[in-house]
């Protein structure tokens, strides 16, 4: 099947399922568009060896169809939106508020992961730049393989805290006022620049790791080739990038409240 038969053929579907609204139609559907819950799965959670073994891939997938199936229900294939945007950004929704319901991260890693937060800030705050390994390794009185390894285990409670952080962050404009309310619109912007300047503040190879996983949409496998570095260390990497950003995004998110945000 050529890719322009193919194209036909779902919007035909999609047709055929607004017009019935039958549960065959939207089980084609499901299954059309079920490599998307894979895709988010395996960004969201990177799994080794040595990874938080409470995280079920199969639990994941069953959280992130039940996305799916909002996506497709809710979707007007009139607007000017692409299903696969739309519905990549319900399933990890459905993903994120399921995970927030379980205690799924022990409490061992949710104190590392704070005392590693609070330790790269204290580093930046004094040194007015990026803080490295090394540094961090000192501050927490821990060689800099053990902080590696550790940085491993966080990795998906890191990628899925910052995501609800967004996704609190957004709810509350959403709810708050308007979008197209002068003002919110100054204060969506503003938001927006920070965390670009946020992004750029990183170190060149943590800002590369970023863009490709979030603009490029690359696995951290794929990540790995590209930099010419193993699948872990680029998991050390993001993990690292996501908490300097969550630490930057909590002063931002602190300065916009004050400024009228919430």
């Amino acid at each position: 099947m050529t890719k322009k038969m193919a194209v036909t053929e779902i919007q035909n579907l999609w047709t055929e399922y607004k017009k019935h609204n039958t549960v065959e139609y939207r089980n084609e559907l499901i299954l059309k568009y079920s490599y998307l819950v894979k895709r988010v799965v395996s960004r969201l959670a990177y799994i080794s060896h040595s990874s938080n073994p409470s995280l079920d891939m199969e639990d994941l997938i069953s959280y992130g169809i039940l996305g799916l199936m909002d996506a497709i229900e809710k979707y007007d294939p009139s607007r000017n939106v692409k299903f696969e945007t739309y519905a990549a950004f319900r399933i990890k929704g459905a993903i994120i508020d399921q995970l927030r319901k379980q205690d799924w991260v022990p409490r061992s890693l949710r104190t590392k992961t704070k005392q590693l937060s609070q330790a790269i800030d204290a580093i930046e705050k004094e040194m007015g730049r990026s803080a490295s390994d090394q540094e961090i390794a000192n501050t927490l009185g821990v060689s800099v393989e053990e902080l590696r390894k550790t940085m491993v285990e966080m990795h998906s409670f890191a990628v899925v805290s910052l995501e609800e952080q967004l996704y609190d962050i957004a709810g509350s404009m959403a709810t708050s006022s308007r979008y197209d309310d002068p003002e919110r619109v100054v204060q969506v912007n503003e938001l927006k620049a920070h965390l670009a300047k946020a992004i750029d503040e990183l170190p060149e190879r943590e800002r590369m790791v970023i863009s490709l996983y979030y603009f490029d949409e690359l696995t951290l496998k794929e990540i790995g080739m590209v930099l010419g570095v193993s699948e872990s260390r680029v998991s050390q990497l993001h993990t690292r990038a996501l908490l300097k950003l969550k630490n930057k995004l909590n002063r931002i998110k602190s300065d916009l409240w004050e400024g009228g945000l919430a």
